[in-house]
This record gives structure tokens, sequence and C-alpha cells, in this order.
């Protein structure tokens, strides 16, 4: 075992590399997933109501878990670790455990009794079909626990990425979607509601997800204990963990707010809105994923511990770096799914239950996330600058105007454009975000851009121009995947779009001089 007293050098896309292939990895077996459900279950109510059902487990997780607790926690950590050794740091982690477990656990239990109130609060649109709030409200009190256990997750997450260890973090999710696809397969068909199934695959997934960070921490010798809710208030650590929290918790909320409000516009909508989107967001999940989680994961370590040592040079050029790979990813998957959203919907979810109205409807949705793809991947990377200096409110300010500008958007374009508007609104609004963050950051002197990005972007526009050419000769010569095609020619026609698509991008980015060594950078 490496001294946890010795410090990380870390090559980052290597190390991002890893990540985003075990992040690939989650992602297929999440699609594998949503395949199944959209043909096993279709659009309709009833799914309606799983996803909003699901989405207020992880709008808590997201807002206290994942979100706000990694930006509070992660510099914290790093910088006790580096100052106070590996006993600091293990009473640290222990403490600020033991407070999550206590805290959410009360939560947890809030929740399940008040799942009604949830389920108005999140999807008033349900009242006016008793069975489908209903059914939300069961949905709702089986899967509320998992917060509980994606909470501690994230809680080792945090440790887990600070020394470096990013595998088991990154394949957690897998457990997950191997819970969920389970019970679909083989308990539906033998539980009423049948889709009572994916809700108990979501709290086994989250039990198998707690149990697997649980060794991961034993082998760097940061397994935390257990102690008293007292013993943790008095860690004045903690109390700062929890001062960082408040306004971190503001700034994901933010966004959260945002994702009720959509949620709750698109249960006035026609039934299968929300689905239509959460199926869109399914494809939108592998470039964010692959890269933003990715990207902002094995950053915010590095720029604390940069920030710590007073390294303002290197501070600055991992930014850069990340926004040159967000650049690299995001734009060309932006181009394919604007060009092929409705073949891509086809080959993956057509067939069974899911029509070929439904496949328009979610490729409407995808087209409109799909317009703000730079802007989401791009927050992945421009607001760890901030976290890892331990300033949140900035990050607080700029959502607020995200969140006004995603609702003006909601405005103008839900009456024109119905389920895509709210996508489109998304992106219009994660677009003035990473506009907003990477201004402020250049204006504070935080960061200053590398030379050559001038040339940078131009090789790239040729890039995207010959893969563009290609995706519309594709789709005007290669027939699409219909809910009729068998499983051959789906899967035909998404080779041919991946592999051709592909080679032809990295082809053009050799022949205007791209080499992967320009992209090595290491983080000590």
């Amino acid at each position: 075992m490496r001294p946890l007293e010795a410090v990380l050098n870390v090559n980052l896309l290597r190390a991002a590399g890893a990540v985003s292939a075990l992040t690939l990895l989650s992602r297929l077996t999440g699609l594998v997933r949503d395949v199944l459900i959209a043909r096993g279950f279709g659009a309709g109510s009833d799914v309606d109501a799983f996803w909003v059902a699901f989405r207020l487990p992880n709008l808590l997780r997201r807002l206290f878990a994942e979100g706000a607790f990694s930006q509070a926690f992660v510099p914290i950590f790093a910088h006790t670790q580096a100052s106070a050794g590996p006993d600091g740091a293990r009473e640290l982690l222990g403490h600020v455990a033991s407070a999550l477990f206590w805290s959410v656990l009360c939560v947890s239990a809030l929740g399940v009794v008040g799942a009604p109130l949830l389920v108005v609060v999140i999807a008033s649109g349900f009242l006016k079909t008793p069975m489908v709030f209903e059914l939300a409200t069961l949905l709702t009190r089986w899967m509320f626990p998992y917060i509980f256990c994606m909470s501690l997750v994230a809680c080792a997450a945090g440790a887990l990425n600070t020394f470096g260890r990013f595998a088991v973090p990154a394949v957690t999710p897998v457990l997950l979607n191997v819970s969920m696809i389970t019970l679909t397969v083989f308990a539906a068909p033998h539980v009423h509601p049948p889709i009572l199934a994916l809700a108990v695959g979501v709290l086994v997934g989250g039990i198998l997800q707690l149990a697997i960070q649980l060794p991961a921490l034993a082998r760097i010798g940061m397994l935390p204990k257990l102690v008293g809710p007292r013993s943790c208030v008095r860690d004045p650590q903690v109390r700062r963990v929890l001062r960082q929290m408040g306004p971190a918790v503001f700034s994901v909320s933010v966004a959260q707010v945002s994702l009720i409000i959509n949620t709750s516009i698109a249960s006035y909508l026609r039934a299968g809105s929300n689905s239509w989107l959460a199926f869109a967001d399914r494809l939108m999940e592998f470039p964010t994923a692959l890269l933003g989680v990715a990207l902002g994961t094995v950053l915010l370590p590095s720029l604390s511990r940069a920030f710590a040592s007073g390294r303002t040079e290197q501070y600055s050029s991992l930014l850069d770096w990340g926004l040159r790979m967000a650049c690299l990813v995001a734009l060309p998957a932006m181009v394919a799914l604007a060009i092929l959203a409705d073949g891509m919907i086809a080959a993956l979810f057509s067939g069974g239950r899911f029509d070929q109205n439904d496949v328009a409807q979610t490729a409407a949705a995808l087209t409109g996330y799909a317009a703000g793809l730079i802007g989401l991947i791009a927050i992945k990377i421009l607001a760890p600058g901030f976290y890892a200096r331990q300033d949140i409110r900035t990050p607080v300010k700029i959502a607020l105007v995200a969140l006004a500008t995603t609702q003006l958007g909601n405005i103008v374009l839900v009456p024109w454009f119905r389920h895509a508007g709210l996508a489109m609104s998304v992106s219009l609004g994660a677009c003035a975000n990473a506009a907003l963050l990477l201004w402020s950051l250049r204006r504070r002197g935080f960061y200053r851009p590398m030379p050559g990005w001038s040339s940078f972007f131009s090789r790239e526009l040729l890039a995207l121009g010959a893969l563009a050419v290609l995706l519309w000769a594709i789709r005007a010569h290669l027939p699409m995947p219909t809910p009729t095609s068998a499983f051959g020619a789906r899967l035909e026609w998404l080779s041919i779009v991946v592999g051709a698509g592909g080679a032809v991008y990295l082809a053009m980015l050799w022949l205007l001089g791209f080499r992967l060594r320009d992209f090595v950078l290491r983080s000590t």
C-alpha cells in the first residue's frame, strides 16, 4: 500500500480515461436498463410515475450527497490529509461519515412518511389522475431510503478520489443498473403493479453500492468508525464542512429547483412527457458522464492540492486542459446527437410498447438537450475551479442567473415546443451558467488561457465539418431503424454511425496535427 503521506502524482489523462471507461460500463448497463423499461412498460403514465418517484431521492442525493457534500468535503479532506496526516484524515472521515449517517437516516424516515406531500411538490399535475398519484407515492416510499445509502457512498467516494483511487467510485453505479435489470426481468412479472420491481431494484442497488465501498476504504486505511451525534458536532472540522455545505446546498439546489419546475410542468403536458425527457436524458448521460463527470472527478482533488500549495500556474493549466478535452469530445457529440437523434432513439428504444410516436417525441427532447451539451460539460470543469478555492458563493450567484434564464426559456419555448421546449430551456441555462463561470474565473485571474486556442478552434471546426458531412450522408443514404427492425439491423446501423463517425473525426484530428501526447498532464 502506498504511504498515505506520499504526495500523489497523477497522470490526469490516464486517470480521466480510466474513469471514463468505467463510467461507460455504468452508462451501457443503464442503457440496457432503460431499453428494458421502454420496451416492457412503454412511456405511459405508470412510467411517468416511476421517473417522478425516482427523481425525488435522486434530487436529494445530488443536493446533500454527491453535489453539495463533495464540493464542501473534498477540498477540506485534501487539506487535512496534507496537514494532519493519515490519522487526522481518518478521524475527519469518521466524524463526517457519522454526521451523514445520523442526519440522512432521519431524512429518509421523514421522506417515507411524507411521500404524498413530496409527490404533490414535484408533480402536482398527477393530482388530476388519482391512480397515477397513488402509484407515484407508493414508488417514492420504496425508493426514498436510497438516499441514505448514496450519501454514505458519496462520502466514501470523496475519500477514495482524494487518494487517487478512482476505479471503485466510478464502477459503483453499475450495481444499481444490474439490480434494476435483474428485478425487471425476474420479478416484474410476479408483482403488482409490475413497475414496483423497478423501485425495489433501486433500493437493493443502493445497498450494493454502499457495500462495495467499504473494502476499498479499508485497503487505504480509511474505513471510518461510527460515532454518536454529539462527537460529530464537537469536531471543528465537521462544523467547517457543514458551514461550507450551506452555500453548496444552495448552489446545487438552484439546479434542482429548475429540475423540479420542469418535472412539474411536464406533468401537465401529454402523458409520457416525463418519460420522453428521461429517455432522452439517458443518451445525454453518455457524453456528460464520460467526459464531464470523469474530468470533474479527477480535477477537483488536483485543483485543491494545487491551490493549497500555491501553484497558481498549474491551477490555471488544469482548467485549460479540461476545457480543451471538453471541446474535443462534447462538440462532436453535439453534432451527432443533433443530426441523428431520431435514428439513435429508434435503434435503442423502439419496439414493444415504445412506438414510433414515442421515438419522435423522445428525439425532439434529445435534440433540445444536445444544444447545451458543451455547457453541461463545461460546468463540470469550471465549477471545481471555485470549489477547490472553497469559494461556493460565486457559483451560487451564477446558478441563480442560470435558473432565471432557464425559466424564461420555458415561458417562451414550452408553448411552442411542449416537452422539447423544456429540454431547450435546460440547454440555454447550462450555456449561460458555463459562460458566466468562465468569465468570472478569467476576470479574477484564476484562469489564464494557454497559448494556441485560436489554432485549436480552427482545426477543431474543420474536423467537425467533416463529421457533419459524413453524418448527413448516412442520414440520406442509410435507412434508419424502425420499431419493427431486427436487432441485427439496429446493431449494424449503430455500428456504422459510431464506427464511421469516430474514424472520420479522429482521422481528421490526426491530419490536422492533434496528438495524444499533447494532452498528457500530470498533477502532483
